[in-house]
């Protein structure tokens, strides 16, 4: 529980927008610009921070990017790895799942390739206390729904 200091230094939130940017290419412009700008945030500060944050990832890597913005016109903001869908279609080589899952197979990945993707995954904020095969086990149940077959064993 939050102490009473805490809560009274705690700066007076104006908004959370999410947004999704590609890795190292945020500029002032579309999608940052309309989520900053209403707000009087330092959009060239944002685009910076998040090029930096995001040099290890391939250009064009869609990243999910939470903004806070503050009353007294500053923010903070966290990166997230990119969705488990854009994995699972990398490694399958797909560009789009299954229009009928459960009937049609898109494509099939190896256990291998789930436990890759989940110790991606292991690093983003709200997955850091899960245990790898939890996270393997959503990634499945999200495999699936895409129409992408994990067998149970290597054969």
């Amino acid at each position: 529980m939050a102490s009473v200091k805490e809560i009274l230094t705690r700066k007076p939130m104006s908004t959370t927008n999410r947004l999704t940017v590609p890795a190292g290419a945020a500029r002032p412009a579309a999608p940052v610009s309309p989520a900053l700008g209403p707000y009087h945030l330092n959009q060239m500060t944002f685009c910076k921070d998040f090029n930096a944050r995001t040099q290890k990832y391939k250009p064009d890597t869609p990243m999910s990017v939470t903004i806070t913005a503050f009353k007294d016109k500053t923010f903070e903001f966290t990166v997230k790895s990119p969705s488990v869908s854009w994995y699972l279609k990398k490694a399958a080589g797909i560009d789009s799942g299954s229009s009928r899952p459960g009937h049609v197979v898109a494509s099939v990945l190896t256990p291998q390739h789930i436990y890759e993707i989940a110790k991606i995954k292991q690093s983003d904020p709200y997955c850091r206390y899960m245990s790898l095969e939890a996270i393997s086990i959503s990634i499945i149940g999200a495999a699936n729904t895409m129409g992408i077959k994990v067998p149970e064993e290597l054969d």
